[in-house]
């Protein structure tokens, strides 16, 4: 790979000559591929060999058509880069019970989804994301997780200012200059700059900075990036822990694992992957804890807009605890919050840009209930209260690439389609086809005979 000449310079001057050497002949290797499974929705994967820091990852020997695999738009997992899957080591390791968190950077979600899964239940995750599109993916992935203690918000980090002292744990993968990703994107190696690097470091510390009061003290803050340079790395490290006030946190790993330390004389106890030595792209953690000891704030109550005691029975029953849920209107969306977090995500909702929350259950259209596909992707759906169909590949497949279909033995009225075991969506059967109710924005757009 022909790579730029001063980066060529300063990194093999970073790495030393033996470093940068297997380095670069590691960049002219194919790249892994690598899924994560949710084990909240277990289906019989397609073999791999687990990814050493994370059981729940996989490397596959090859990379197989994610879009037409129907389990994949079920969320039964993630298309996620080995290396960062290293966040749930900090995760087991540091935190020991439920928390309140947030994913600043979140999107496409890949730490985000890997978050969901790690964090001890009652845990509560902000999954934010500034750029429109960007933020609307992530919302789609969120979604599809399944995970009802979820909030996706589309904010820049500097509007988070009135949550003080809000968060137990703030994860920063910040913005960088992508050193990491020249394996696998050409066009990282063709937008490299001293300056983009220069920008990004200017524009992490500013994040940081903004992003800064809304953890308690004693919170743990983990900051990662994509790249290896020193001054998006380990010197924002120690920017942090000197102007902002908080200690780098050592993790627990295995030499097995080949991750690399601090590459420069500050002693930090920081993680580097770096092509050649870990199977996976670059990478960069460390985790600070700030300094003090306060508990989280806690939002005040909210008011609530109830729902009809008709609609409410009849959405509550599909749920599988509606017991922990609180069932609100929210415009003509009927939406299930659970109940230890809905002062929390009310709170969100009064001054963020809100696009997820909670679990969405139905529309309400001329008084009747349209369930939404949120509902059907959700860990707390209870499939039982609907007829479920099971489909072939085909079906799912047209189905996702939002179709009509037709059941003609099933009786009328909603339909959940169950794919391999796992749900896939709605339908609303009216005799002779069935109204797609998967969400237009999402669906197939290959032809599905192609795939």
């Amino acid at each position: 790979m022909e790579l730029n000449g001063v980066f060529e310079t300063g990194t093999r001057a970073l790495f030393g000559n033996e470093r940068y050497g297997r380095f670069a002949s590691a960049l002219d290797e194919e790249p892994v591929v690598s899924v994560r499974l949710n084990d909240r929705k277990p289906f019989a994967m397609l073999g791999g060999e687990p990814v050493s820091w994370a059981p729940e990852g996989r490397y596959l020997s090859a990379r197989p058509a994610f879009t037409a695999d129907p389990l994949f738009h079920a969320g039964c997992y993630y298309v996620q880069e080995a290396s960062s899957m290293f966040l749930g080591q900090v995760v087991r390791q540091l935190v020991n019970g439920p928390v309140r968190a947030l994913d600043l950077c979140a999107a496409p979600g890949g730490k985000t989804t890997h978050l969901l899964q790690c964090l001890p239940a009652g845990s509560l995750l902000v999954s934010n994301e500034p750029m429109p599109l960007r933020a609307q993916v992530l919302a789609e992935n969120v979604i599809k997780w399944g995970a009802a203690a979820a909030v996706v918000t589309k904010n820049e980090p500097a509007d988070f200012a009135s949550f003080k002292n809000f968060f137990d744990l703030i994860v920063v993968d910040a913005p960088c200059s992508g050193e990491g990703m020249f394996r696998k994107d050409s066009f990282a190696v063709e937008q490299w700059s001293e300056a983009v690097v220069k920008q990004c470091a200017a524009r992490q510390r500013e994040i940081l900075a903004d992003i800064w009061g809304c953890l308690r003290s004693g919170g743990l803050l983990v900051y990662s990036t994509c790249t290896f340079n020193a001054s998006e790395d380990e010197e924002c490290v120690q920017w942090i822990a000197d102007e902002l006030g908080a200690e780098p946190i050592a993790l627990q790993t295995d030499a097995a694992w080949g991750i690399t330390g601090s590459l420069t004389d500050a002693a930090l106890p920081v993680y580097r992957f770096i092509p050649g030595f870990t199977r996976g792209e670059g990478f960069f953690l460390a985790t600070l804890r700030k300094d003090g000891d306060a508990p989280v704030a806690q939002p005040r109550p909210a008011k609530m807009q109830p729902v009809a005691a008709k609609m409410r029975t009849e959405v509550a029953g599909w749920l599988k605890s509606p017991a922990d849920f609180d069932i609100i209107m929210q415009g003509e969306t009927i939406t299930a919050l659970p109940r230890e977090h809905s002062a929390a995500m009310m709170a969100l909702r009064q001054k963020l840009r809100v696009l997820h929350a909670g679990v969405p259950l139905a529309a309400v259209k001329n008084n009747k209930l349209l369930p939404l596909h949120q509902l059907a992707m959700s860990e707390a759906l209870e499939r039982n209260a609907f007829r479920c169909v099971d489909v072939e590949r085909e079906q799912a497949l047209a189905y996702l690439h939002r179709e009509a279909l037709a059941f003609p033995d099933a009786p009328a009225g909603h339909l959940l389609l169950i794919y391999d075991g796992v749900p896939i969506g709605f339908v609303k059967n009216v005799g002779n086809r069935a109204n797609n109710l998967y969400p237009a924005e999402w669906r197939i757009r290959k032809n599905p005979m192609e795939l």
